[in-house]
């Protein structure tokens, strides 16, 4: 059997999930190739997976007719899934969402590409997220859902041992942008550092994605919370190299701080947690399959920069907290997002539309 991943470029959470569902896919002898129609940064983590980057009709046909895939997965790329059926693709055509911005954002979105998406899709399908499933079922009633969690790579990222830093860290992940909500991270840091003056902050993005706008904007407010110093920025980290940066954070005292406003997923979340990097996030819908309150993590509520800084202080301050919720995070991840479970969710779903197209 062989699929075909496609999204726009190979960039942040869908460069982590098209690499993760491939391995776990190759696991159960599945051939698995990517297609970006643009370049990205992410594309240095990918290896040993056929990646083909390209907008061109005549390329794409090209390698449509030379593999034969048995399905292709088309991530939020309504243009292009179209592009599929009209150069002559045959096989099962499955149009993904795994996250779109904020909710008016999203529901947009949805609305706009709802009469094309079923006019051309087999199927729909998209991670456990109530946002998500929500707007999906009222925008696209009438053909196939499939719902399930996103796979992580459970076996060969997680905990790895340094010796500790002698200050706190805070981190966070994603792109200058309105939905990351940066404007609490720069908040919630500056208050922690002058609580604690010895603290960092490090951030973690591509930044050649982003708003420019929202990157001047970022610039002022480190600058006016005189953040210049006690601000670190990682650019366009090899993904494996995370693994290392989130243990170095949960050892050193800190924790992973997430201010999304919402997330179809949240890889960075998920992926702290595995490496035991205790997380405070705000409730982004998307980590509620994985972060419950002080069990797995902690959570606050967005914008309420008080409320956040007193469960950071709890966090950092209150141990045996600290400790039992490292564990019972990193457990509860090994346990529910298993590459093994993906893969199973994965091909039953290709059956049940195999199945669907020889009763038809």
């Amino acid at each position: 059997m062989k699929v075909l991943f496609t999204f726009f470029n190979p960039s942040g959470g869908m460069e982590t999930l098209n690499r993760i569902r491939c391995k776990a896919l190759n696991q159960q002898k599945v051939e698995c190739h990517l297609l970006y129609t643009v370049d990205g940064n992410g594309r240095r983590n990918i290896k040993n997976i056929p990646t083909f980057v390209t907008n061109d009709e005549a390329a794409i046909k090209r390698l449509v007719d030379r593999e034969r895939y048995d399905a292709v997965v088309v991530c939020s790329d309504v243009v292009l899934m179209q592009l599929l059926r009209r150069i002559g693709y045959e096989g099962l055509l499955i149009f993904e969402i795994q996250g779109l911005g904020t909710l008016k954002t999203a529901s947009d979105i949805l609305r706009d590409i709802a009469g094309r998406v079923l006019q051309t899709a087999d199927a729909v399908l998209y991670p456990e997220t109530s946002h998500i499933r929500q707007l999906m079922n009222e925008n696209m009633p009438g053909v196939p859902h499939f719902c399930f969690d996103d796979p992580l790579d459970t076996k060969d990222f997680g905990y790895v041992s340094y010796p500790p830093k002698p200050f706190p860290v805070v981190g966070w992940v994603g792109r200058i942008e309105e939905n990351k909500n940066w404007r609490d991270f720069l908040l919630i840091g500056a208050r922690l550092v002058a609580l604690e003056p010895a603290c960092y902050l490090w951030v973690f993005g591509d930044l050649s994605l982003g708003e420019p706008r929202e990157k001047a904007l970022f610039e002022q407010w480190v600058d006016a919370l005189r953040l210049r110093e006690k601000l670190v920025m990682h650019a366009n980290i090899p993904h494996e190299q995370m693994a290392d940066y989130m243990s170095i954070i949960g050892d050193s005292g800190g924790f992973l701080l997430s201010t999304s406003i919402l997330e179809g997923f949240g890889y960075a979340v998920a992926e702290a947690m595995l490496c035991r990097c205790p997380v405070l996030t705000t409730d982004s819908d998307g980590i509620r399959r994985f972060l419950e309150h002080d069990v797995t993590g902690k959570l606050y509520p967005r914008t309420d920069i008080a409320k956040a800084v007193q469960a950071a202080q709890s966090l950092m301050g209150d141990a045996p907290l600290r400790r039992r919720i490292v564990k019972q995070a990193e457990r509860h991840i090994k346990t529910h997002f298993s590459c093994e479970k993906y893969a199973d969710n994965f091909l039953r779903m290709l059956r049940s539309l195999k199945e669907a197209r020889v009763r038809s």
